[in-house]
C-alpha cells in the first residue's frame, strides 16, 4: 500500500494563530537515493513561525505548506542508493538536499551549496524531482533524499533530540568552529531561550567558562543548572551593566533576534580579536557600528545550517555529554495549541510534537 502523507498544513500567514489544517498533501516523487520516515517526534522551531507568518519571505506559492525541520523518525523505506536502512532511527534538520556536484558539495560542505533545498518551503533542484516542493515534519511521514539524513546515536532521548537537529546544530556550528573551550575559553551566550539554553550546555561541556547575558534575572537558576558560571543582567541600561565586564569574553553566541538589541554593548564584552556570532535571525536588519569592530578587531559572523558530518558530530557529542534540550511535549493532535504557545513565548525552552500513532512516547 502506498504511504498516505497527512500533516498540519499552513494556508495563510495566520496559521500560527491556531489555523493549521490536518489534511493529505502531495510530496516529491520517490528516487533511488530517497528515504521515507515514519515520524516519531517533530520539534517546533522559531523558524517555523517566521516562515508561516511571512516574516522571512512570501511562502504562498508553497501552500499547502507543512513546516518542521527538527525531525526524528524511523526509516520505513529506502531507495537502492540510500545510505540509511529500513529500521534506522535518523534525524533531519533545516536542509534536506544539495546538488552533490559543486566544489562545496565535493568537499562535504553541502550546507554552502547554492542549489541547496530547505526541508520545507523549498524546491528540489536535481533529478526527476527538480521543481517539486519540499515538505517538513508536522506530519505522519517524511520523504526526501538521504543527503542530510543523520543517524541518531544510541543514548539520546529521542524527543529531546529533535530540537538538536536545528537549534542544536545552529549553536554547535560557532562553538565548534571558533574553538569553545580551547581557543575560546570564555564564552558568552546572549539570551537563554530555545537556542541559548542549548548553547550554554554545549559550551560548558566543551570546557568553556560560560557567561549568560540576559535582560532579566528570571532565569538565573536555570542558567546555573545548565552550566553557566556567570550571568550579566542588562536590564534597562545595558551599557552600564556590561561596563565591569568589558573585554572579558573570547566568543559570544547571540541568540536574540531583536533588531533593537544593544549590540554595541554586547560587542564591547569581546576581547580584541574575539568573535560575535549572531544566530538569532530577524526579518529586519540589525544596525552595526563599524567603530566597535575597528577599535577591537572583532569579527561578526553567523551560523548556517550545519553540514551532515558536523550535525552527526553534534549528536554524538550530545549523547556522550548528556546535552539535553529542556522540552514540553505535545501530542500531534494539539499542534495548533503548541504553535500558539510557542508564538506567545511560553516555551521553556522548546516544544516537541509527539506522534503517538507512530510510536512516539509522551
Amino acid at each position: 500500500m502506498a504511504t498516505k502523507f497527512e500533516g498540519w498544513t499552513a494556508h495563510g500567514t495566520d496559521s500560527i494563530k491556531g489555523n493549521l489544517k490536518w489534511e493529505e498533501y502531495k510530496v516529491k516523487d520517490f528516487q533511488d537515493d530517497d528515504v521515507e520516515l515514519k515520524i516519531l517526534y517533530s520539534g517546533i522551531c522559531s523558524s517555523d513561525l517566521h516562515t508561516m507568518s511571512g516574516n522571512w519571505m512570501d511562502v504562498s506559492k508553497f501552500y499547502p505548506l507543512v513546516v518542521g525541520h527538527e525531525i526524528i523518525g524511523e526509516v520505513i523505506r529506502a531507495g537502492p542508493k540510500a545510505k540509511p536502512k529500513v529500521g534506522d532511527i535518523v534525524g533531519v534538520g533545516p536542509m534536506c538536499d544539495s546538488c552533490l556536484e559543486c566544489e562545496y558539495c565535493k568537499k562535504g560542505e553541502n550546507n554552502f551549496c547554492t542549489k541547496g533545498t530547505g526541508t520545507y518551503a523549498g524546491k528540489f533542484q536535481r533529478g526527476a524531482s527538480a521543481g517539486q516542493d519540499s515538505q517538513g515534519g508536522y506530519a505522519n511521514y517524511w520523504r526526501g533524499p538521504d543527503t542530510f539524513v543523520i543517524p541518531v546515536p544510541k543514548g539520546l532521548d529521542l524527543a529531546a533530540a529533535a530540537p538538536l537537529l536545528c537549534a542544536g546544530a545552529t549553536v554547535w556550528y560557532p562553538l565548534e568552529t571558533y574553538g569553545a573551550g580551547t581557543k575560546a575559553k570564555k564564552v558568552g551566550v546572549v539570551g537563554l531561550g530555545g537556542l541559548g539554553h542549548i548553547a550554554v550546555q554545549f559550551a560548558a561541556a566543551l570546557g568553556a567558562e560560560v557567561t549568560v547575558i540576559s535582560h532579566s534575572d528570571k532565569k538565573n537558576a536555570d542558567a546555573e543548572k545548565m552550566g553557566a558560571k556567570h550571568v550579566i543582567v542588562t536590564g534597562n541600561d545595558p551599557a552600564a551593566a556590561v561596563a565591569p565586564h568589558v573585554r572579558s569574553l573570547d566568543l559570544i553566541v547571540c541568540t536574540s533576534f531583536d533588531e533593537k538589541m544593544p549590540i554595541d554593548a554586547y560587542i564591547s564584552l569581546l576581547k580584541p580579536g574575539g568573535t560575535f556570532s549572531c544566530v538569532g535571525l530577524s526579518g529586519k536588519p540589525v544596525v552595526l557600528n563599524p567603530w566597535q569592530f575597528c577599535m577591537n578587531a572583532v569579527h561578526f559572523t553567523s551560523s548556517p545550517a550545519h553540514n551532515p558530518q558536523g550535525a552527526a558530530r553534534m549528536l554524538e557529542f550530545a549523547a556522550k555529554h548528556n546535552v539535553k534540550p529542556w522540552i514540553t511535549k505535545y501530542p500531534f493532535e494539539k499542534a495548533n495549541e503548541a504553535v500558539v504557545s510557542m508564538d506567545k513565548g511560553e516555551s521553556r525552552y522548546r516544544h516537541v510534537l509527539v506522534n503517538t500513532n507512530n510510536g512516539g512516547e509522551l
